[in-house]
């Protein structure tokens, strides 16, 4: 949903095939929004959506089950925000309608084949859907991915969990227990009575759908009752699989999301990941339909979001290594748990799990290229902006910070806006600190910074044209 209303947005043509009939999830999934997510939604105007259903949380998990400080994170969303899958879907699915997004609900994808101008498209009803690119945005199964031959590089199950909400008629053991299977957890429900748990099963199972038998059983296992444990709410079972695609993309199919890598849910990344996926992906794909663009600049999809990715996975494979039972392991943690309570180590691990830190190699420069840009309010012709609201609409923003009328860029007028304003004072990047502001920086619709310079432009040119596409013929 998030790759169609970014495909939306720039007046591209788009609609999702979605096997589902409605907006209904079997299943717990996703818990929240990592501080980089709110401002991705925040730079398309519908944060407050989000943040009026959820609840803020200024601790965050570090290494294991440390919990440290995460409010002195400089951003406007200095949290976590807890708020279940199923409301973060209809959010999403609001805001997609509103853009006009055709659905085809109740049908999948049933094969394609691609040409030099397009891909068509099998649906399970019979029908055939022709487009210029598709994009498989259908999960760690994907048939998409598997249909194109694209090979999903990694390693297998080495044990599996479940995680369920229940209601129970005893008090339950609230908190974190280990033992000699791993770690195991109870915490209470949001809202209502009854608890979440998450267990490590005695056995790896693979697939399959739980039930509440299920957890009981393994309730027992650790903690001799199951508490009374009745009235399931959603049980899924998860394992430490971790995988990524080798390519993102073959020809006119692309991948996204869950689609392109999976991890096991430790630090809850699988859906921030795959928004962030839509947001880096949609902007570029538009031009290239739109043929603002060269199909060269979807090479830099996967060059920019592969190796973020990699770095998540290899942070899971870490918290699950963690949890290993034996006494090296939980030595290793006691120091990982001293390491956190140094300032520096904690913002850190804080800026890495929020997604703040994510730095696009762009080549060399100013300390701002290639990271995302900070969302600072500045002084324009039409009073304080903040930086976000200039992004709503998704197109490229050139942010003139120096001596108004500096800056020519008529053969773009079409496609990137200038903003001449100021700004007084040093800006502050979560994984760098401060920096000085500089005279100019032009901003691509996903938030992240593709030139910095100074007055006169050099090297200015070059940056629209590889971004945005080659200057209008006068």
């Amino acid at each position: 949903m998030m790759l169609a209303a970014e495909l939306a947005l720039a007046g591209v043509d788009v609609a999702i095939v979605e096997r589902r009939t409605s907006q209904d999830l079997v299943g717990a999934r996703a818990g929240g929004l990592h501080s980089r997510t709110i401002e991705v939604f925040d730079q398309r105007g519908i944060a407050d959506r989000f943040l009026s259903q959820g609840e803020l949380h200024r601790k965050g998990l570090g290494f294991h089950h440390t919990i440290s400080d995460i409010s002195d994170m400089p951003t406007r969303h200095s949290y976590f925000l807890a708020l279940r899958q199923q409301q973060i879907e209809r959010i999403l699915a609001g805001w997609v309608d509103e853009l006009g997004v055709r659905i085809y609900r109740g049908r999948e994808v049933n094969g394609f084949a691609q040409d030099e101008s397009g891909v068509d498209v099998a649906l399970s009803d019979g029908e055939t859907l022709r487009a210029a690119y598709l994009v498989g945005c259908d999960g760690g199964r994907s048939a998409i991915r598997k249909a194109a031959g694209i090979e999903f590089a990694g390693w297998d199950a080495t044990k599996s969990w479940l995680m369920a909400e229940v209601q129970v008629t005893e008090e339950p053991a609230w908190g974190f227990r280990e033992d000699a299977t791993g770690t195991h957890a109870i915490g209470k429900l949001e809202h209502g009575t009854g608890m979440r748990v998450v267990l490590t099963e005695q056995e790896r199972k693979v697939g399959g759908e739980p039930t509440l038998s299920d957890v009981s059983e393994a309730l027992i296992a650790v903690y001799g009752t199951d508490f009374g444990a009745h009235s399931p709410g959603p049980i899924t079972r998860f394992t430490d699989v971790t995988r990524q695609a080798v390519a993102y993309r073959n020809g006119r199919v692309l991948l996204a999301g869950d689609a392109a890598h999976v991890h096991p849910p430790m630090g809850g990344q699988g859906l921030n990941l795959g928004v962030q996926d839509a947001m880096n992906l949609g902007w570029k794909l538009a031009q290239v339909v739109k043929r603002v663009s060269p199909e060269s600049l979807l090479d830099s999809y996967q060059a920019e979001r592969h190796p973020v990715v990699a770095g998540v996975l290899r942070a899971t494979m870490t918290s699950v290594a963690l949890q290993r039972p034996d006494e090296r392991t939980k030595a290793l943690r006691e120091t990982l748990a001293e390491l956190m309570k140094l300032d520096e180590v904690r913002r850190q691990v804080a800026v890495e799990k929020a997604g703040l830190d994510i730095h696009y190699d762009l080549g060399e420069g100013h300390p701002l290229l290639g990271r995302r840009m900070p969302d600072v309010e500045v002084a324009t012709a039409a009073g304080l902006l903040r930086v976000f609201t200039l992004l709503h609409d998704a197109r490229p923003l050139l942010l003139n910070l120096g001596e108004r009328n500096g800056f020519d860029i008529a053969p773009w007028a079409d496609r990137v806006q200038l903003v001449d304003s100021r700004y007084d004072g040093r800006w502050e990047l979560p994984a760098l600190g401060e920096v000085a502001a500089p005279a100019a920086v032009l901003i691509r619709p996903d938030g992240y910074v593709a030139w910095v310079g100074e007055m006169g432009g050099q090297g200015l040119a070059d940056a629209l044209s590889n971004w945005f596409g080659p200057p209008a013929a006068a």
